[in-house]
């Protein structure tokens, strides 16, 4: 299934530099209609200790970008960055890091190459304990103009598009529970998915509760969700779900979904509405549509789509917004609606095999939409 109106285009392309690898990118649109793509770059690959959260911005609706601008480089790596808008010309931008001294040696000597791994054995060689664990954790900062930054503050969850805004401007962060400091690898990886609330814009966090996982899973298979505030009042989120030895029957990479009806607190047992691909963005489409796009590892590779026109309770087909993915290095899309109804969806992958992932955009309309 394909949809009515399909445009492509590139936000950041540096093919051949190498700290020119971009990935995990999100999308917020300000109330002047300027874009905001934030995303991990500057990285020399997929896992290493360069990565900075960084910014692109269009003022003509995705058709031209500014150059990347760093808005947070930590002594470690900075990964998978959220931006929301908070109203006006404000925003909030959210990211995790990651202690690259968890992997291998061997891992990081194959995908940086003899240059960069004697640069990164270097460096990490003189890192402490101390200054690591400073930094490691889960963060949001605030602007109230895109231009200047509130210091770090720290979040119980994480998640690679952050939180969303409610319409009383509560913040509510689906994620992945982690601890800050020497526990959060471990914490990361078993912890259960979680709903927090902030009511002072990111620098508080109050936990709301757990989502329910059904028999045969465990904490571990679920990461990176995404949730929505539906017209009904509802939250419902979605979650990538990996790697069970014990629950076969479902896609290896594939989404489940859960939703609340209390604000967060319960939640229903998370369960799979048959995504071919993971993680999930949501989108509440003025229409009443909910949208959810999602990267597809698989061939053919590339980005696609499902739409709920019901509040999740059924999805279509697959929607391919791409298909020319050079190999599986991609996805983690995200999507923000403009001022004509057109969905624009901004995610991580290759322009042409060889190259570095590169920063693109799709612009896209519903099937069928009356606004298309």
């Amino acid at each position: 299934m394909a949809s009515d109106s399909v445009q492509h285009g590139v936000i950041c392309r540096l093919p051949h530099d190498p700290y020119g690898y971009f990935g995990w990118p999100s999308v917020a649109r300000q109330a002047d209609g300027t874009l905001v793509v934030a995303s991990s770059g500057l990285r020399a690959a997929h896992v290493c200790p360069w990565g900075k959260t960084v910014l692109h911005v269009s003022r003509d609706h995705g058709l031209t970008w500014s150059d990347t601008r760093v808005i947070r480089d930590s002594p470690i790596d900075d990964r998978d960055a959220g931006v929301i808008s908070l109203g006006g010309q404000r925003l909030l931008v959210s990211w995790f890091t990651s202690d690259t001294r968890i992997f291998k040696p061997e891992q990081l000597q194959n995908a940086l190459g003899p240059e960069r791994f004697a640069r990164y054995r270097a460096e990490t060689a003189v890192w402490t304990d101390e200054v690591v664990f400073a930094h490691l954790g889960s963060w949001t900062r605030t602007s109230p103009d895109g231009q200047s930054w509130s210091d770090p503050a720290p979040a119980p969850v994480t998640a690679p598009h952050g939180p969303v805004r409610l319409a009383d401007g509560r913040l509510v962060y689906l994620g992945k529970a982690v601890s800050h400091g020497a526990a959060f690898h471990q914490k990361q990886r078993n912890g259960q998915i979680r709903a927090a609330v902030s009511r002072d814009e990111g620098l508080s966090w109050q936990i709301l509760g757990d989502v329910p996982l059904p028999a045969g899973t465990e904490a571990a298979n679920f990461h990176e969700p995404h949730v929505a505030a539906l017209p009904s009042g509802r939250l419902l989120g979605q979650i990538r779900y990996q790697h069970s030895e014990n629950c076969r029957r479902h896609d290896p990479f594939t989404i489940f979904q859960t939703e609340s009806d209390d604000g967060g607190i319960t939640w229903s047992e998370a369960r799979p509405p048959g995504a071919p691909g993971s993680p999930p963005h949501l989108l509440v489409h003025s229409s009443g549509a909910l949208v959810c796009v999602f990267g597809h590892r698989q061939p053919p590779l590339g980005q696609q789509a499902m739409i709920s026109r019901d509040e999740g309770r059924s999805w279509s087909p697959p929607i391919v917004l791409r298909d020319d993915g050079p190999d599986s290095d991609l996805g983690y899309p995200a999507s923000v609606e403009l001022n004509d109804a057109s969905i624009f969806t901004v995610y991580y992958q290759k322009a042409a095999a060889g190259e570095n992932t590169a920063l693109l955009w799709t612009r896209w309309t519903l099937p069928g939409d009356a606004h298309g």
